[in-house]
């Protein structure tokens, strides 16, 4: 199996737990019309400042949230604490632009950090590079102002070197201020994206790592500083499905990929592109075969809830997980060939063979005929008959030097979104 190589974070909880919660939250769930909303839409402050004015998630109960994300299976979260319309969630010393001056007038961090830890899950800050609010942030290519005449002679009044003490400044609030973080999750860079496009040397990037790594020597930082990729601990492709173990020059990286229910990350009232129950479990069953984690997304609501289209998504995963968890976590890509239609997760003594496309009968894996002593299902624990009879073979089309073994399973598929067959090795 493969592994890649040490990181100087510890990613030892990470490749074990490979589930996570990721939650956008902010302004942009008033608009309820995608995060990107300020940028889109290109809105004045002016117009953005309503959303200001009336955020008040009087509705917020982290403890639920938490409870919610430990009852999906998963194990860790991963919160916006400042987005790239530069809304801080937390009481920042940096800015008024803070939930602290809205009518909520509290601060949102601190006690979704207490309530995630209470349940037992890793904490994990997101952190906008951007700041589509910040007077010193140079307008770009995807700046709100980007399409305002006299955008050269705003610029030339704006001094990056300004934000990017600000930017320092509310990191290290972050990474003293709430005890131990798990992870640091940065976000973004452009450096070849004209005009302005932005990259290690607009944010200091080797300064701004440094600092991170002195504040909290165990922290796990993301790949999204536009460094080599050495400097990274993990790698997050994003809205998409890796096919094979994610690598980087040719080597295996630690990764995880970053997905949402439906078509946005922030809460969107009329977004219906919802992922169905078979697509969510077979996201998170094909990340783990290839190696890899899933940050599932959810937006809250402006009131601060999870709407119930996300909660029955979470649903899904609670009712998959509370059978089928064995086969996550402490799970990896197996050293076997899956059949057609199916993924494997191994770890030590055991295969998963997780079946997306329910066979007649019948179910081979090349192999693994001399390998195993017992088979059952995961999610009742009954017995799965097997074989490796060179008459059966045959008649499969296999000529019998395949060490093939046989799996005898029942003619309809067991009421699950996706059957897990536990394999368990020969000593």
């Amino acid at each position: 199996m493969l592994t890649p190589k040490p990181t100087q974070g510890n990613t030892k909880w990470f490749v074990h737990d490979r589930f996570g919660m990721f939650i956008h939250w902010g302004l942009y769930a008033l608009p309820a019309r995608h995060e990107w909303v300020r940028s889109r839409e290109e809105l004045t402050p002016e117009h953005y400042q309503r959303y200001f004015e009336h955020f008040d998630p009087t509705l917020y109960d982290p403890r639920e949230w938490a409870k919610t994300a430990k009852a999906a299976g998963m194990k860790y979260v991963v919160v916006t604490t400042k987005h790239h319309d530069g809304f801080c969630l937390w009481d920042t010393q940096q800015t008024d632009f803070k939930v602290t001056n809205t009518p909520y007038g509290k601060d949102l961090i601190g006690p979704l950090v207490e309530a995630y830890r209470a349940e037992g899950l890793k904490v994990g800050f997101y952190y906008s590079l951007i700041d589509w609010n910040h007077p010193e942030f140079p307008i770009d290519v995807f700046h709100p102002l980007r399409s305002r005449p006299d955008v050269e002679e705003l610029n030339q009044q704006r001094d990056m070197a300004k934000y990017r003490d600000y930017m320092f400044a509310q990191v290290r609030e972050l990474l003293t201020g709430f005890g131990k973080i798990d992870v640091i999750w940065f976000d973004f860079s452009y450096p070849n994206r004209e005009p302005n496009g932005k990259g290690h040397n607009d944010w200091h990037s080797e300064d701004l790592l440094k600092m991170v790594r002195e504040l909290q020597p165990e922290i796990l930082v993301d790949n999204r500083l536009d460094l080599p990729p050495e400097n990274a601990d993990i790698h997050t492709p994003e809205q998409m499905q890796p096919r094979e173990w994610v690598k980087v020059n040719g080597e295996p990286v630690v990764w995880e990929t970053c997905q949402t229910f439906s078509g946005s990350w922030g809460y969107h009232r009329d977004e219906m592109t919802w992922k169905d129950p078979g697509q969510l479990i077979r996201m998170l069953i094909n990340s783990v075969s290839c190696g890899g984690n899933l940050l599932m997304n959810v937006g809250p609501t402006a009131r601060g809830t999870f709407d119930q289209r996300a909660i029955d998504a979470l649903t899904v995963y609670h009712d998959w997980m509370k059978l089928h968890s064995e086969s996550i976590y402490g799970c990896t890509q197996s050293e076997f060939e899956a059949p057609q239609d199916c993924r494997l997760t191994q770890k030590a003594g055991r295969v998963y063979v997780h079946v997306f496309a329910w066979p007649f009968r019948m179910l081979y894996l090349d192999g693994l005929a001399d390998k195993v002593e017992y088979a059952q299902f995961l999610h009742d624990g009954s017995e799965v008959k097997f074989d490796t009879s060179a008459t059966t073979h045959a008649f499969a089309g296999d000529s019998g030097d395949r060490n093939t073994l046989t799996l005898h399973l029942p003619v309809r598929q067991p009421d699950t979104v996706v059957p897990v067959i536990e394999l368990f090795l020969k000593d």
